[in-house]
C-alpha cells in the first residue's frame, strides 16, 4: 500500500500527490530556500521570526485555485510563496484611447479575457505543456491593469489615478507605471520561471511591450497557528510588514473594494523596486539600526516596550523626556496613527540583482491609492530609513476581480 502526500484542490477538496513526487519536491524546495533565504540573525544565528520553525517545504503541497470572486496572490496562501516574478508590460496606445468603445477597450477586453484563459491552465495540475512536466503545486497569477487602462474604461473608477513623484527615486521613465502587471509566485523557483516565461512569451507575442520586471524572494518558513501569516525577515535583517490588516473584517475594510460592481473584489496594488545600501546598514552597530527601524531586530518588538505583538505607544518617553521609538524612526513615520490612513496588506520580497543592487520588492494592497501615498508622503518629509533606500521601479494597478472559465478576467470592466 503506498503513502500518499495531499494537496487542496480547486473545490477545497484534497487531492493525493504520490509520496515520493512530494519528497522530490520537498527537497529540492529546501535547496533553493538554502541559496535565496539565508538571513543572518543578531548574533551570527539564521534569522527567525517567533513562530519560524522548518522549511515549508516540510509542509504538505497545497494547490491554489485561480477560480473565485477574488484573484489569488493577494491574501491567498495567508502565508506568501517563496518565490515571485512581477513583470509589468505596456499596451499597444489607440488613436483614441479614452474614446467610449474604442478598439483600446474593446482590444484589451479581449486580450485579458484569454490571458484569464491561459492562468487557467497553467495552474491546473497537468493542464500546460510549458511548465515541462512539473505540476504547479502552489502556483498563483495575480492580473493588474495600470491607470490608463482604467481610464479608457471609465475615469472615475478606482485604479484610475497614478502614483505622484516621490523623492529618491531613481528610474527611467519605462519603469515608472505601466498598463499590466502579472505577479507569479510559488514555492517552486522552476515552477514560477516557467510560467512567468510562458505569459511573457504570450503577451510579447499579443503585442504587449515588457517595461520592467524582476523576480525576488522570502526566507522559507512554515505557517505558525492555523491561518496565521509569518512575516519574512528583509536583508537589514528585520521583520517586514508587521503592522497589515489581519482578520477577515479588516481586509474587507481595507483592502477589498466593495464596488462599483464592475470592480467588486478587486483591490488597488502599488509595487515598487527599493534598491537598499545593505553594506551601509549593516555597518550601523546595532542599536543605531533598531533606532532606525524604531523595533528590535530579535523579535520586531517596538521600542516603545512590551513584546512583538504590543502596540506602538508614540507617546513613551525615557526618564530624560526623549522619545523611546525616536521621532523619526521608520516605524513612528509609516505609521496609521500618524498618517491618518488605512492599512496595506503587504506582500514584499527580497531582491539581489549582483552587489550593488539588492533590496526590496515592496508589494502592497488596500482599498485605496491614498493609503499608499499619504504613508510615503509622510516618509519623504522625514524618516531615518530613507537614506538607505532608493526607489528604481514604480507603478499601482487595479487588481481586477476574480474569474473563472464561465467569468472570464477582465470581464466586469471589460463588458
Amino acid at each position: 500500500m503506498t503513502t500518499d502526500s495531499t494537496r487542496l484542490g480547486e473545490s477545497g477538496t484534497q487531492q493525493r500527490l504520490p509520496r515520493r513526487r512530494a519528497l522530490v519536491r520537498a527537497t529540492a524546495a529546501t535547496v533553493a530556500a538554502g541559496i535565496t533565504g539565508f538571513v543572518v540573525g543578531a548574533r551570527g544565528r539564521p534569522a527567525a521570526s517567533p513562530d519560524d520553525a522548518s522549511p515549508a517545504s516540510s509542509a504538505p503541497e497545497m494547490t491554489v485555485s485561480a477560480r473565485g470572486s477574488r484573484q489569488a496572490g493577494v491574501d491567498r496562501p495567508v502565508q506568501p510563496q517563496q518565490h515571485v516574478a512581477l513583470s509589468v508590460y505596456d499596451l499597444p496606445a489607440a488613436a483614441h484611447p479614452n474614446a467610449p468603445g474604442s478598439d483600446f477597450v474593446r482590444r484589451n477586453g479581449r486580450l485579458l479575457a484569454e490571458l484569464g484563459t491561459r492562468v487557467l491552465t497553467l495552474t491546473t495540475h497537468g493542464g500546460d505543456a510549458a511548465l515541462g512536466g512539473f505540476p504547479p503545486g502552489d502556483l498563483t497569477v495575480t492580473v493588474g491593469v495600470g491607470p490608463r487602462v482604467v481610464t479608457a474604461v471609465d475615469k472615475g473608477l478606482p485604479g484610475a489615478r497614478e502614483l505622484p513623484r516621490f523623492t529618491r527615486e531613481e528610474m527611467p521613465d519605462s519603469a515608472r507605471g505601466g498598463d499590466l502587471m502579472v505577479q507569479v509566485c510559488g514555492s517552486d523557483p522552476q515552477v514560477v520561471t516557467l510560467a512567468d516565461g510562458a505569459l511573457r512569451a504570450w503577451l510579447v507575442k499579443h503585442s504587449a511591450a515588457p517595461s520592467w520586471a524582476q523576480h525576488g524572494f522570502r526566507p522559507s518558513a512554515r505557517p505558525g497557528r492555523a491561518g496565521q501569516r509569518v512575516l519574512m525577515r528583509n536583508l537589514l535583517g528585520f521583520l517586514d510588514g508587521i503592522v497589515v490588516p489581519r482578520t477577515p473584517a479588516e481586509l474587507e475594510r481595507e483592502v477589498w473594494l466593495p464596488g462599483p460592481a464592475r470592480v467588486r473584489g478587486g483591490t488597488v496594488a502599488v509595487v515598487r523596486r527599493l534598491r537598499l545600501d545593505v553594506a551601509r546598514f549593516l555597518a550601523q552597530d546595532l542599536a543605531h539600526q533598531e533606532r532606525v527601524i524604531g523595533r528590535r531586530r530579535e523579535d520586531g518588538a517596538p521600542l516603545s516596550g512590551g513584546g512583538p505583538d504590543a502596540p506602538m505607544d508614540l507617546g513613551a518617553k525615557s526618564a530624560q523626556g526623549r522619545y523611546l521609538v525616536p521621532a523619526m524612526a521608520h516605524a513612528r513615520r509609516a505609521s496609521p496613527n500618524g498618517t491618518g490612513s488605512g492599512l496595506m496588506l503587504r506582500r514584499g520580497y527580497s531582491y539581489a540583482n549582483g552587489p550593488e543592487d539588492r533590496g526590496l520588492l515592496f508589494i502592497c494592497f488596500q482599498r485605496e491609492l491614498r493609503t499608499f501615498v499619504a504613508t510615503q508622503q509622510r516618509l519623504d518629509d522625514g524618516d531615518d530609513l530613507s537614506a538607505f533606500a532608493t526607489a528604481t521601479a514604480s507603478g499601482t494597478f487595479l487588481v481586477l476581480p476574480g474569474f473563472s472559465a464561465e467569468r472570464p478576467l477582465g470581464a466586469s470592466l471589460f463588458p
